[in-house]
């Protein structure tokens, strides 16, 4: 596919993945036919540090509200002096007396004494041992009662023991629950979780080799897995043990996960799964902690499937990081993953099944026989495979008379089990909104040209630039239909998509596994046919060929640092398939330097070979950008007719 762009760079946008909920938060692992567990209680101090702030504050407040309850019966000192003056203004109306102390209620309150605030009802005086004033005559003519008991009772010795440690006592108490709460929240890192009670899961429905379909080679790698987990007694009298891994290695989206869930589901035996990353935190030591957690889960239920997606995030090689010994998390995590597997404990009736991307970056020790003892390949369906993917994501959408699966199968390739089951949501999705009742063949091909090609951005471009974009795309397309051997051209556009202008899109009639010297030329001349239009034609170069000179550099940095197809540099591989070396330069300064000369030297022949056809043929390229111009859009035929070329329908082997 091959278009041009506006002078900006496609960056792809990864889409969301939705996680399953967990059981518990201290588990990065989801589990499927395991018995499951109850909820356990809430962990930590709701609120963290503000909540125990708040608590300490709630605990001051209620102790002075306490206090001061307790404290209202207090009765304030005052002078005899004042004492005396309210005896002659009559307004005492009884009093107590033991020696020389004075208890005593006053009928009308007065002022606290020494401009204190407050008033006060009741009081307490010290007689002077020296007075000699006549007090009981002036009590007595003011009718004032002396009683026999005290007129303010005080408090026992041991309410005034619980007053004065009732605030110590809630602070202690406050101090337990959050020690307990603290201790039951370590998780891992604490003591251990109580047995589990086992209920057994009803009604669940299992993913199975049904679900599954487009890598039957694989299927028959793991039947065997299947089977020792049916009939391990059958492989035990013959003296075979089970296997202690099976290790999936290919592209993004080819299906590794459903895979092993369809293992676990055709065995009949738990499924526990988890990210290699989700095992890493920050703490030393928790993701080796939760590796021995989840191996015990499983070993509880045994037979067991464990799978470790993007295990090489923490399978990584070890001592070729930046890690300072073999202390950190990464590798202790890897180490307790080693021994659980093999090692002194063994998994014991628990297969690990671990899926990447990057099967050769992961350690030695981990990719032994006795860890992960297969090493299967899952690559992209070839069209068969397509075919019967399109079937199983179309069985819940209803599709209209007349879909051919089997033509949108034709029609993507490369494209994996992920991808298609996007097309087929993408054309249900159009359906929607499109008011239909079912998915139609025109949905399905909608929704491929918004996958492959991009969505239609609503751009208003002057005449001259869509012009020149029409001669653009049309010369892609021309040299696509002259090369021999070169894939077909099955749309062309000049309607603005994603970050490009125009595109023309080309796929092959079957799947191809190798190609050619002369193959790959045909296609760095068709990518290189857009810029070479706008030479021939307005001899400019702009930045609509930003894309494509991007695929020519990919496809001829191959060519000849990687594949042997230049007679200066050899058979041999002077670049990396990944473009990279973990040792610096990936060969001899000189060496490079000859493969940037090959380079530069295939991309100069092949792009003065575009320039010379479509030189050649200009009748054709300017009938196709015309029809172009009139249409925007041009399908498989239409393209072909408008350059007067005749379609070969027979397709053209590869070496």
């Amino acid at each position: 596919m091959v278009g041009r762009e506006d002078g900006r760079r496609r960056r792809p946008v990864p889409s969301p993945t939705p996680v399953p909920p967990r059981d518990r938060a201290d588990t990065p692992w989801r589990s499927e036919g395991a018995p499951p567990t109850p909820p356990p209680k809430k962990k930590g101090l709701p609120g963290g540090w503000r909540g125990l702030v708040l608590a300490a504050l709630i605990v001051y407040l209620v102790a002075n509200l306490v206090l001061s309850f307790f404290n209202e019966g207090d009765e304030p000192t005052i002078s005899y002096t004042a004492f005396s003056k309210q005896v002659a203004d009559g307004n005492v109306s009884k009093i107590y007396s033991k020696g020389d102390a004075i208890q005593g209620e006053l009928k009308a309150k007065q002022p606290l004494p020494d401009g204190d605030k407050g008033d006060y009802t009741k009081f307490v005086t010290q007689r002077p041992a020296f007075a000699d004033d006549e007090l009981w005559a002036e009590l007595t003519k003011q009718n004032v009662t002396v009683t026999a008991s005290p007129v303010v009772v005080q408090r026992s010795f041991l309410s005034n023991l619980l007053i004065s440690l009732a605030p110590m006592l809630l602070l202690v108490l406050l101090w337990v629950v959050i020690a307990r709460r603290m201790g039951s929240g370590m998780g891992a890192l604490g003591r251990k979780a109580p047995p589990k009670p086992v209920e057994l899961e009803t009604g669940a429905e299992r993913t199975t080799f049904e679900d599954v379909a487009g890598i039957d080679e694989v299927e028959g790698e793991l039947n065997d897995v299947v089977d020792f987990l049916k009939n391990p007694q059958e492989y035990r009298k013959m003296g075979a043990r089970m296997p202690g891994g099976v290790l999936l290695s290919g592209p993004p989206g080819t299906g590794k996960t459903l895979l092993a869930r369809a293992v676990a589901g055709e065995a009949g035996v738990p499924f526990f799964s988890a990210s290699a990353s989700e095992f890493i935190e920050m703490i030393v030591g928790v993701g080796a902690s939760r590796v021995r957690e989840l191996f015990t889960e499983a070993r509880k239920v045994a037979p067991a499937i464990i799978f470790i997606d993007e295990i090489d995030t923490i399978g990584r090689a070890r001592g070729g990081g930046s890690a300072m010994g073999g202390h950190d998390e990464r590798e202790q995590t890897l180490n307790q993953i080693l021994t659980e597997m093999d090692g002194f404990s063994g998994s014991e009736g628990v297969i690990v099944l671990a899926a990447t991307n990057r099967a050769d970056v992961l350690d030695p020790a981990l990719t032994r026989p006795g860890r992960f003892d297969r090493m299967v390949v899952v690559s992209p369906p070839d069209r068969a495979g397509r075919e019967a993917i399109l079937r199983i994501h179309t069985r819940d959408i209803p599709l209209a008379e007349g879909v051919d699966l089997a033509q949108v199968a034709r029609t993507t390739p490369g494209m994996t089990g992920a991808d298609l089951a996007n097309l087929a949501n993408e054309a249900a999705l159009l359906a929607v909104k499109r008011q239909q009742t079912q998915v139609t063949q025109a949905d399905l091909s909608d929704a491929l040209e918004k996958v492959q090609l991009g969505a239609e951005r609503p751009l208003v471009m002057p005449e001259e630039e869509r012009r020149r974009t029409a001669y653009h795309e049309s010369g892609h397309a021309l040299l696509g239909m002259l090369q021999p051997g070169a894939d077909p051209v099955r749309k062309i556009t000049i309607v603005p998509r994603g970050r490009a202008l125009g595109v023309t899109l080309s796929t092959p009639d079957a799947d191809r596994y190798a190609y050619t010297e002369e193959y790959l030329r045909g296609r760095i001349i068709g990518a290189l046919g857009g810029m070479a239009a706008e030479h021939v034609v307005y001899d400019v170069i702009t930045t609509g060929a930003e894309n494509d000179l991007e695929q020519v550099t990919n496809i001829v940095r191959g060519m000849v640092g990687r594949w042997g197809m230049s007679e200066r540099i050899g058979r041999l591989t002077a670049i990396p398939s990944d473009g990279q070396s973990p040792y610096g330069l990936s060969a001899a300064p000189a060496t490079l330097d000859a493969v940037d000369h090959e380079m530069r030297r295939i991309v100069d022949e092949c792009y003065l070979e575009a320039c010379r056809l479509l030189r050649e043929h200009r009748p054709q390229l300017d009938a196709l950008a015309q029809a172009l111009l009139a249409n925007e859009t041009l399908d498989e035929a239409a393209a072909y007719a408008a350059a007067g070329i005749i379609r070969m329908t027979k397709a053209h082997g590869t070496d």
